[in-house]
């Protein structure tokens, strides 16, 4: 072996190893895949978009006697509870429906970082949109009432916006679970609306038709138990039954998902 080769061998065995992308770097470039194609954007804008034509359909359509932040939040919670959810699962099915995903898991070998990326980044997002939107209704609140003549009322405690919050949160992860499980966009979003207005409605007939599903339904459907946070309170039951449905809907099959991204080919 010559001189040149047994430097250059000494070279590579000295050489550094590079440092981990740190997870703040990696949920940034999630975040910008959010907001950086046209879809996207509009996607994120028909959130602020559909707060102000739900604010203004309140105030022109909503009795002056039932003009109160509750009329408005209640009139945003609705497409905040759909568009949420996909925003979440395309976050997640972007990787392969765009076939980006050899690129992103030859730069991150950890799949897990980039989906727990993509996680915290949705959260985010959901959070974000609810205090957006929520704010949106407020200035609504205050103009209709003025509009009408009428007293302003503020009938939405802090803890009742938490629960709405924490509401939203729960669904905008089953979206992420579906995407995570599915990893199709347009199946996954499919499977959503079965899912939140199907198996709610076969699950309502069966509790009226049936009186022994009707003390079993909160305990096995999500969607019921999760409808109990916008009630404004919660007891220690319907605790529990959010619990154990998030349990049996959310984290077992986000597991199941996780372990299929974990072990699946990337192509």
């Amino acid at each position: 072996m010559t001189t040149v080769a047994v430097e250059h061998e000494a070279t590579r065995a000295t050489r550094p190893e590079p440092a981990p992308i740190p997870f703040a770097r990696l949920a940034s470039v999630e975040l910008r895949k959010s907001f950086n194609t046209r879809s996207g954007f509009w996607l994120m804008a028909s959130i602020a978009i559909t707060a102000l034509i739900a604010t203004a359909a309140t105030v022109a359509f909503a009795p002056d006697d039932e003009l109160t932040y509750e009329a408005f939040a209640t009139a945003i919670g609705f497409p905040m509870s759909v568009l949420l959810p996909v925003i979440a699962i395309l976050s997640v099915t972007s990787e392969w429906s765009q076939r980006s995903g050899l690129t992103t898991f030859t730069l991150v070998p950890h799949r897990s970082r980039t989906i727990l990326a993509k996680g915290v980044v949705a959260i985010g997002i959901a959070v974000t949109s609810m205090l957006v939107a929520l704010a949106i209704g407020a200035v609504g609140n205050v103009v209709g009432t003025a509009i009408a003549g009428v007293d302003t009322t503020w009938n939405v405690t802090a803890i009742e916006f938490s629960y709405i919050v924490l509401a939203n949160t729960l669904g905008l992860l089953v979206g992420f679970m579906l995407g995570v499980l599915i990893r199709n966009s347009a199946a996954a979003i499919v499977g959503y609306f079965v899912y939140s207005f199907v198996l709610p409605s076969l699950s309502m007939l069966l509790a009226s038709s049936q009186d022994w599903f009707k003390d079993l339904q909160p305990w096995v459907d999500f969607n019921y138990a999760q409808s109990a946070l916008f009630n404004g309170s919660m007891t220690g039951e319907q605790w529990a039954n959010l619990g154990v449905t998030s349990l049996a809907w959310l984290a077992l099959p986000l597991a199941v998902g996780l372990r299929m991204i974990m072990r699946s080919e990337v192509k």
